[in-house]
């Protein structure tokens, strides 16, 4: 018998960003817990799908000393209005440093 287990396809995991993120350890790290997660499901980097694009909520965020901890909080309770009426479902199993690192990693995806 085999330990070998199907991955996920290599496209559902984001490819680094043009200006080269891959080497900065919280775009790694971050990488590494959205890419096991389903957020994927409802992101995507460059665009909108059910919910908005990582490369908008970097942009929206962007210079906001308080949208590492209010969007990591946001991840984990869910929530709707800020950017529509789709909710954002709840991930309450994540812990509060994996939703931060999350944060972290999306937030280094500004233009």
């Amino acid at each position: 018998m085999s330990a070998w287990a199907p991955t996920a396809p290599s496209a559902a995991v984001p490819a680094a960003p043009a200006n080269n993120l891959s080497s900065n350890p919280d775009y790694q790290k971050g990488l590494a817990l959205v890419a096991k997660s389903n957020c994927l499901t409802c992101h995507k980097i460059n665009e909108k799908l059910i919910g908005p694009a990582y490369k908008d909520v970097a942009n929206k965020y962007a210079g906001n000393d308080t949208a590492l901890n209010y969007l990591a909080h946001k991840v984990i309770t869910g929530g709707k209005g800020v950017w529509g009426e789709v909710a954002m479902t709840p991930h309450p199993e994540l812990s509060l440093d994996d939703a931060t690192q999350m944060v972290k990693y999306i937030l280094l995806l500004k233009n």
